[in-house]
């Protein structure tokens, strides 16, 4: 029984993340309707969607120790070091790639802000360097734990992720106009695009 319980929460959660991140991105259209004070609600919808995260990771552990009765094994097949080894290949570039980002976003990473200026960086080459980094995580994450069926489970974070950008989009395109717009024609979203 709590596995099923855990399971709930786990995609509770992960639906409410996306609630709250795309609320968390949409600033400018939130102002359209509430005025300023849009700003600092998205971020503590950011901050709500943060914690999330936290609770998805601590349903990821759980879920180790109470599996669904699935007809998947509880564990892969190999040896533990083997998974180890390949979420070690998929999460350092991933964690790499998202720490950029944040980095070169800089304070705009939690907070938006009406006056700030479009990035630089890593951005000039992609419009969503954390999010390509962050959603390869949960996989990570799931591989780390030995858990075949969490990472099955772990795909509808693609989805889940192509929205929250999608969001983010719309609401930059409020903020910047046409100079947003060029700015995706000229970078990829996901892969950098050829010059």
């Amino acid at each position: 029984m709590f596995a099923w319980i855990n399971f709930a929460f786990l995609l509770f959660a992960s639906l409410l993340c996306l609630y709250f991140y795309v609320r968390s991105v949409s600033p400018a259209g939130r102002e359209k309707v509430i005025g300023s004070r849009a700003y600092q609600l998205c971020f503590y919808d950011r901050i709500a969607s943060g914690v999330l995260e936290f609770i998805i990771t601590a349903n990821f552990i759980l879920y180790t120790f109470f599996p669904l009765p699935t007809p998947l094994p509880d564990k892969f097949p190999w040896p533990w070091w083997v998974s180890l080894v390949t979420a070690a290949m998929i999460g350092i570039p991933a964690a790499a790639l998202m720490m950029i980002g944040w980095r070169d976003a800089g304070e705009e990473a939690m907070r938006p802000k009406k006056e700030h200026t479009m990035y630089a960086g890593i951005y000039a080459k992609l419009r969503h360097p954390q999010a390509v980094g962050e959603v390869f995580l949960f996989p990570v994450m799931a591989i780390l734990l030995h858990s075949p069926c969490l990472t099955l489970f772990t795909l509808i974070y693609f989805p889940i992720f192509v929205i929250m950008c999608y969001a983010e989009e719309q609401d930059l395109l409020l903020r910047y106009g046409d100079a947003y717009a060029e700015y995706c024609r000229q970078t990829g979203a996901f892969w950098p695009k050829r010059s």
